[in-house]
């Protein structure tokens, strides 16, 4: 299956989902075929939204009800004034498998979604049935607890800030929106490298790394899910290759701690699978679909 046979349109039913606070999540909802079947549910990276799966979704569609959201600050999401830590994410992501309920759920996070989605699973055991972790950041990699990985962090979001601030960031990402197909290409562009990204992205990153740093004596239980975990095969996207090696290790770390673990190499992909290689991301998914 190639990226253009995928790539349809993102397109669904445009939702809100309520939070208890009164802030609202925005997502699209491609329904299933089955009203009682499985709900798959995507969580992209740092600064992504739904569109960043619009290669995946719709293949997913005609297997599972699949539902692409906004967290808050980014896409059409409104800003959460209580912050942006890793447990604060988690918890709307709950609320929103309580929206779409009672499941069952298979959960597919990338890079930085990758452990929100953990820790929604191990919230919520029997409802999630499969966890699928594209490129994830992971506590096991040791190199993102340095003070090199750090500054790198704080100097990218500054640059990022400033060049959002001046609408010169979208052009450095021209390749990965030329792959998207146009209605999301077209929200993407326009809701992707806006300032209030930038914003959401640093107070993300205020507490990320430290909580992240926390799971690594005590992880969050996901029990006897199964956990299939996609690395990118190639250095890029911002990974040099010791960064492309310690996540990879990381992510044979991961699949072996769970019980019905899998890795599984991208070999054509850097960072962004979803966007590169979206028929093995699909593939995946659907290995994990309950019959």
């Amino acid at each position: 299956m190639t990226s253009a046979a995928l790539g349809a349109h993102i397109q669904g039913a445009s939702a809100w989902v309520p939070l208890p606070d009164g802030r609202r999540l925005h997502a699209m909802v491609r329904p299933g075929t089955r009203p009682d079947g499985p709900t798959v549910v995507f969580e992209a990276g740092a600064g992504a939204g739904r569109s960043s799966w619009a290669l995946v979704q719709p293949a997913v569609a005609p297997h599972a009800r699949a539902v692409a959201y906004d967290r808050s600050g980014l896409g059409r999401s409104a800003p959460d004034p209580a912050g942006r830590t890793l447990t604060r994410m988690a918890d709307d992501l709950g609320a929103l498998l309580d929206h779409f309920g009672p499941g069952p759920f298979v959960l597919v996070g990338h890079s930085a979604g990758g452990p929100l989605v953990r820790l929604a699973a191990a919230r919520g055991p029997g409802r999630v049935v499969g966890l699928v972790l594209v490129d994830p950041t992971d506590e096991a990699a040791d190199v993102l607890f340095s003070s090199r990985f750090r500054r790198m962090e704080r100097v990218a979001l500054a640059v990022g800030r400033t060049l959002a601030a001046l609408g010169l960031l979208r052009p450095l990402f021209r390749g990965q929106l030329a792959l998207l197909p146009e209605d999301a290409r077209r929200d993407m562009a326009r809701e992707g490298f806006t300032s209030e990204v930038l914003r959401t992205q640093r107070r993300q990153a205020r507490t990320y790394l430290d909580e992240l740093a926390a799971w690594r004596d005590a992880p969050p239980d996901t029990g006897d899910i199964p956990v299939t975990v996609i690395s990118g095969g190639l250095p890029g996207d911002g990974m040099d290759r010791a960064l492309r090696a310690a996540a990879n290790t990381s992510h044979a770390h991961r699949a072996d701690r769970a019980p019905a673990g899998r890795h599984v190499v991208a070999a054509k992909s850097g960072h962004y699978v979803p966007l590169t290689e979206p028929e093995l991301v699909v593939r995946e998914i659907l290995a994990l679909l309950p019959g």
